[in-house]
């Protein structure tokens, strides 16, 4: 099924041009009313002129579509399940990340998501694609009824051009976002009038009861992880990426939040991939998205120019705090949500690399983490049973008036460094993962931009930026492969004693602890004791070698 296409221009009753389109095949697909009107691929002028008649809807001072997402303004693991189906319940990793639904309440979701699309007086389609490997691309159809979902869905993917809209044909899967509407509490399994569903089988996913944008484009990437190791034998991964200009050398960073994977990928001198959602193919690295969706709290030009130079015409703002005469946005306001956003495409940042692949695999592969407890080194070389280990734990801490509740620095694992988006085992990625830095001969780092000298608590010191960027210059240049280490007891880590541009003193914890080596052992064998709790939930899937290469407490 193509999409609609435009067949003639007129002039409408107020003077103004206009397009006459060809009924869209969706009216009957749908079952819609002979008065509903289809907004098929739309570009973003249209969509912000439907999106300002949307309640609370505005343009910012720079020209971006300002909206809001009603009261969920983040995502919902919780309600987040995948349909206990055939084709696809013996691969999926069942738990507390991925809840059973089963298909009699997909259906009736499914329905109810239909209904109320049916009821609308304007609907938007957009037709793109995940994954920019064409070999690999999936084609993705998202249907809506907010002109905010629709230009966040179009930056986000892949835009196709138009010859290739007139053969998209049908879509390989299907986002029904109905977000307005709630689900039906009384269904089976059900916790609240929120529901994000995933059927492997029909490839669809259905959303009721969040506006949250976020929820389509995470929904694509769990996709992702499901059909890329099982279709293509491709690795799916949460990560940021860049490439250098003048070598042609691919890194890979991972990260959770506040790790600096965005900030550390965005390098002058190197030109950027993708900033959050990459598969590894025996190809090399492609980036799934067309688009970012950056973090906007605190945002200002000095600290990330490319971000804040991103936020014009064509970008959309989620929930921000803006002065309601001059549509001038405070970025330093979390009035509605900290998680203000802000999506825009991937070729608004000077330095990306378009099309956003590279033909070349991984050459270092970096592991990011902001340990607050002041224990590990600013960076440290891994074995490949080492990056397995730590690959699989995902360690970070997270920091006081992050989330609610949290008041102070406490230590965080996300298996993958993505483990609400998993749908396998995290041991199948990890594997992968490892077999390719092997096959490839990448170098693999953990790379620390938390603090030294003491914990957070008792007044350590955050690793300075310059010296974590030095660090990065010498993984990139080869430089630190080629100086002395010395192994640091417990975690059994590889640390450099030497490093360019980096005071040798401070590579090792050991050396600048405050407080003694007898406080620093206390605390080393605080961390190696979650660390060993944390990994018990995947031992009974790690190999004997994997699960050794964790630290001793």
């Amino acid at each position: 099924m193509s999409p609609p296409t435009a067949v003639e221009s007129t002039i409408n009753f107020e003077g103004h041009p206009s397009i006459k389109y060809t009924q869209d095949p969706l009216v009957e697909q749908l079952s819609l009313g002979p008065d509903v009107t289809i907004r098929h691929n739309a570009p973003p002028p249209t969509l912000y002129e439907d999106g300002l008649l949307e309640k609370g809807t505005t343009i910012s001072s720079t020209g971006a579509l300002m909206a809001f997402s009603g009261k969920k303004t983040g995502r919902s693991p919780k309600d987040k399940r995948i349909v206990d189906e055939e084709t696809s319940s013996h691969e999926i990793w069942w738990g507390p990340v991925n809840k059973k639904v089963d298909e009699l309440t997909w259906k009736i979701s499914r329905s109810r998501a239909l209904d109320y699309l049916r009821t609308r007086e304007k609907l938007f389609v957009v037709d793109a694609y995940a994954g920019w490997d064409t070999r690999y691309r999936v084609k993705v159809r998202i249907i809506c009824a907010r002109a905010y979902h629709a230009l966040f869905m179009t930056n986000m993917l892949i835009r196709p051009t138009e010859e290739e809209l007139k053969t998209f044909g049908e879509p390989d899967f299907t986002i029904y976002n109905a977000g307005q509407f709630p689900a039906n509490i009384h269904t089976k399994g059900m916790t609240s009038n929120t529901s994000v569903e995933i059927n492997f089988k029909a490839m669809e996913m259905v959303i009721l009861g969040t506006e949250y944008a976020g929820e389509m484009k995470k929904g694509i990437f769990t996709v992702m992880f499901y059909l890329m190791p099982i279709k293509h034998k491709v690795l799916t991964l949460h990560s940021s990426c860049n490439q250098g200009e003048e070598k042609g050398d691919v890194t890979l960073f991972f990260g959770l939040s506040g790790t600096g994977k965005t900030t550390l990928s965005a390098d002058p001198h190197r030109k950027l991939i993708g900033d959050d959602e990459h598969c590894w193919s025996d190809n090399g690295v492609f980036n799934i998205e067309g688009g970012c969706y950056a973090k906007c709290l605190d945002l200002s030009a000095e600290k990330e120019p490319e971000i804040f130079n991103s936020i014009k015409f064509g970008a959309i703002l989620e929930n921000v705090v803006y002065d309601p005469f001059t549509k001038v946005v405070n970025y330093d306001a979390a009035n509605v949500t900290e998680n203000t956003r802000c999506a825009y495409p991937i070729d608004f940042i000077p330095s990306a690399k378009i099309p956003c692949l590279a033909d070349t695999h991984p050459t270092n592969i970096v592991l990011l983490t902001c340990d607050a407890s002041g224990v590990l080194p600013p960076v440290s070389k891994l074995t490949n049973a080492q990056v397995m280990y730590h690959f699989i734990s995902g360690y970070t801490s997270k920091m006081a008036g992050t989330e609610e509740g949290v008041t102070e620095p406490e230590a965080t694992f996300s298996a993958c460094f993505g483990q609400p988006f998993l749908v396998l085992h995290p041991m199948r990625y990890a594997q992968q993962l490892s077999d390719k830095i092997s096959q490839h001969n990448a170098n693999a780092w953990l790379l620390n931009t938390g603090w030294s000298g003491a914990s957070v608590a008792k007044g350590g010191k955050r690793c300075p930026l310059k010296y974590t960027r030095a660090i990065l210059d010498a993984i990139h240049s080869g430089e630190l492969s080629k100086v002395e280490y010395e192994t640091l007891p417990n975690f059994n880590l590889n640390v450099p004693k030497s490093c360019p541009g980096v005071p040798s003193e401070i590579l090792n914890p050991t050396k600048v602890w405050n407080g003694g080596i007898t406080a620093y052992k206390a605390e080393v064998s605080a961390l190696a004791a979650k660390f060993n709790e944390n990994f018990k939930k995947y031992s009974d899937q790690a190999t004997a070698e994997v699960a050794a290469a964790g630290p001793v407490a």
